[in-house]
């Protein structure tokens, strides 16, 4: 299964901004409702903190779609 790279700008970026930014929420509602739903998993583990911190290397699932977190130094 094909794992998209998402780049960020920092070290760290908090679940729910991650989900937007790579495309698997269309906003930020739609972020949580995923997360209360158990619908995201990071590292294959259910995460149910949309706040939840989030590092270079820890991938992100919604479904069958995954994205990688980035850090661009």
């Amino acid at each position: 299964m094909h794992i998209r790279e998402v780049g960020i700008s920092d070290d760290m970026i908090r679940l729910g901004q991650f989900l937007k930014l790579a495309g698997l929420a269309d906003n930020g509602a739609h972020a949580r409702e995923l997360v209360e739903t158990d619908e995201v998993t990071v590292n294959g583990r259910l995460e149910t903190r949309r706040g939840a911190q989030l590092h270079d290397g820890d991938v992100v699932a919604v479904g069958e779609e995954k994205a990688r977190v980035v850090a661009n130094h």
